[in-house]
């Protein structure tokens, strides 16, 4: 892989990166510009979740066209192009199931609590 390619890799990255937290600080700024009230145009949780499902998706959707435009001989398309986007889809879905279950582990948590 040449430094150009490392390079793009690492900026997107870093914008996947800025736009999340910049999504959540928004969020945090709407909520203290209401006085600690939560607004209706708040981002709520199940949108962030769904959100990030839904990247994890996108991810292994392009990554199984890539797959499948390389097997078809499909010019233009290269094995470091396919093995790059199979791990960016490999990375989303392990950090997808590292989410869910620290969210199985944490309502574990809250159900073993006494009342």
């Amino acid at each position: 892989m040449s430094q150009m390619e490392i390079d793009r890799v690492l900026s997107q990255i870093r914008a996947i990166r800025s736009s999340a937290t910049g999504g959540i600080a928004e969020a945090a700024q709407a909520s203290q510009a209401m006085g600690g009230v939560e607004s209706k145009s708040s981002v709520s949780f199940a949108a962030v979740l769904k959100g990030g499902l839904d990247k994890v998706n996108d991810a292994q959707q392009r990554a199984r066209v890539a797959a499948t435009d390389f097997e078809s001989g499909k010019p233009g398309m290269d094995l470091p192009q396919v093995m790059l986007e199979m791990q960016k889809a490999s990375v989303s879905f392990r950090g997808a199931v590292e989410v869910r279950n620290r969210l199985v582990s944490a309502y574990q948590d809250i159900m073993n609590m006494p009342v």
